[in-house]
């Protein structure tokens, strides 16, 4: 038996002119497939059918051969009918009879006094007993599979959104007022709202309203330069506030899948500015709005181009000072990679870490998994390899069915069966300005992160290596919030298993946006806030909740104590704005050019 060489290179044997063509054709084969799924995909809005009928044979067989399953909800339809009969008969009496059924929190539609007078109460009553029943039929089927399960509920509840009476004008009691006094009208301004809503969507152009929110002018306005660039990131560091500065600087990565400037919005609510006002020196990365060319850029790519490159240039600017990195989002999923690359090659760079909303452990990655599995990430991947990149709508698309009741349909009875328009917000305006995610980096994210979960488990690489959570040192400040459809807080909260640093992990209300814009003032905004240190027994995310007792206000200036009690105790004079000496002079003022790409 032979033993190869260590200290040589094993290379593949050389590709013969038979093997070249027959790798050439094999490829011309999966292209097919591809401009097939991709052609398709424009009449699916991006959902694999084969991923749908997957679940419903997986639930529709199941169901089939469970009779005590279908016995079961026999049961519960006599029982339902019972109810809303007992309901009817009550409410000849009494118009305003008590309910038979509540709906579950967070629902909103039925909460006006006008749908507890009948009829609209039996209405209303008959189709909160019609969703809980196709809750039962869709759940706890033996033999299910959890994620066919979850889609199977998740479809039969969009279906039956669309029947909501609250979508109906003549059984939506509210709509039915709105028509007796304008005497018809709100259906016609309803009709001009939908005709500009659509000719703006046809044209391109943002919704109405966002034209009182431009980036520079009313949002991002707080003073800074653009003091690096390269072909994916804008490098902006803000001008101090203060005489003097904390000596770490802070360092933002914020998710490419959104503009930077939801952590600068409007003065008042700013974070950036907020941050700047307490002394800190604070940069933010500014990311590029990748086009067809940019396909290929993978996600490690990212991570050097994106928060090595800001690493670098920050140290050229304010040398010797450790940096207190801030991930949100995906931003925050990137930064932990970094920071265990860093920490497994001896990169002492970091003071602390914070991460907003970022998740480091995919096994419960919330109801975005719905649109994620082997059958729908192929599917994507062909939209994706066709286009290059993935549209800013589809994602956009895929966030609103999540929450469809708040972000589709009370729209739909607002704007246009009223007839009135809803006020648009600083936030509103935000959302609206979409970016792309390219091909190659998006696929690898999900395929790796979300499918294989190879962060957690210490598979995925960096340059090469695999990277391990664990090696991370350096205190980190999480934050979750309680409504978050993105990245659930018992989620996120699972890097206390993670890592053995200390972990000061923070639970705010609001949802993955507004609860990390929670300036201070706002008002109904409430927190909890607790520290494990190293060598502390780790607790479950429910029995944190229950031992960690709430607090009013908003979670910020807790936030930058802790910054202030990670900082070096004496302050410093603020840094000059870049650094011309070495190939950093400032290249343009914020918020920069790469926030405008659309």
């Amino acid at each position: 038996m032979s033993v190869q060489d260590p200290t040589t290179i094993s290379v593949s044997p050389p590709r013969t002119a038979a093997r070249e063509r027959e790798g050439l054709s094999l490829k011309a084969f999966r292209s097919i497939d591809r401009m097939r799924e991709a052609l398709s995909a424009q009449f699916t809005g991006g959902l694999s059918p084969q991923a749908l009928a997957l679940a419903f044979f997986d639930w529709s067989i199941h169901l089939a051969a469970a009779p005590g399953k279908r016995a079961e909800l026999a049961y519960k339809t006599a029982d339902k009918a019972y109810r809303l009969l007992g309901l009817l008969a009550a409410s000849t009496l009494d118009a305003a009879a008590p309910a038979c059924i509540e709906p579950l929190p967070g629902d909103e539609r039925f909460a006006g006094e006008a749908w507890r007078r009948f009829p609209y109460n039996v209405w209303a009553q008959a189709f909160l007993l019609n969703q809980q029943w196709w809750h039962n039929v869709t759940r706890e089927v033996p033999g299910v599979t959890p994620h066919h399960e979850e889609v199977a509920s998740f479809v039969a509840r969009q279906l039956l959104d669309v029947a909501s009476p609250a979508n109906v004008p003549f059984a939506n009691p509210e709509v039915v007022a709105r028509t007796i006094e304008t005497g018809g009208m709100n259906f016609a301004q309803g009709l001009r709202n939908w005709l500009e809503d659509a000719s703006r969507l046809v044209a391109g152009q943002p919704p109405v309203g966002a034209e009182n929110f431009i980036v520079g002018r009313d949002v991002a306005v707080t003073p800074g330069k653009v003091v690096y660039r390269n072909h994916l990131v804008e490098l902006i560091q803000y001008a101090p506030a203060t005489a003097t500065v904390r000596a770490e600087p802070i360092l933002i990565v914020p998710a490419w899948i959104m503009k930077y400037y939801i952590l600068d919005l409007s003065p008042r609510n700013s974070l950036i500015r907020h941050l700047v006002a307490q002394g800190h020196s604070v940069f933010c990365i500014s990311w590029r709005n990748p086009t067809e060319e940019d396909r290929d850029i993978s996600l490690d790519d990212y991570r050097r181009l994106g928060v090595m490159a800001a690493l670098d240039a920050l140290g050229a600017i304010m040398p010797g000072w450790r940096v207190h990195a801030v991930g949100y989002c995906l931003g925050g999923t990137l930064l932990s990679i970094a920071a265990a690359a860093m920490a497994k090659a001896g990169d002492q760079r970091l003071a602390s870490m914070t991460l907003f909303a970022a998740q480091t452990d995919f096994t419960e990655p919330g109801e975005l998994a719905l649109f994620i599995d082997h059958s729908q990430m192929h599917y994507l991947e062909s939209v994706m390899w066709n286009r290059g990149y993935l549209a800013a709508g589809q994602m956009a698309g895929a966030f609103q069915l999540l929450r469809s009741n708040d972000l589709v349909w009370s729209r739909l009875v607002h704007d246009y069966l009223m007839g009135e328009r809803t006020p648009m917000s600083d936030l509103m305006a935000w959302n609206a300005d979409t970016t792309r995610m390219p091909y190659r980096m998006h696929a690898e994210y999900l395929r790796e992160l979300y499918l294989d979960n190879a962060l957690a488990a210490g598979r995925r690489t960096a340059d090469g290596r695999p990277v391990a959570l664990q090696n991370i040192r350096v205190p980190l400040f999480v934050v979750g919030t309680e409504r978050d459809h993105v990245a659930p807080w018992r989620s996120v909260y699972k890097i206390h298993y993670l890592t053995d640093s200390d972990v000061t992990f923070v639970l705010t209300s609001g949802g993955h946006n507004a609860g990390i814009v929670s300036e201070p003032g706002h008002p109904h905004r409430h927190f909890r806030i607790a520290t494990r240190t190293h060598g502390d027994v780790d607790l479950g995310p429910d029995e944190w909740l229950e031992q960690t007792p709430s607090r009013e206000g908003s979670w910020w200036p807790s936030w930058t104590e802790w910054l202030g009690g990670h900082s070096a105790p004496e302050p410093v004079a603020p840094p000059a704005m870049g650094s011309p000496e070495r190939n950093l002079a400032p290249l343009g003022n914020a918020p920069g050019t790469y926030v405008f790409q659309r």
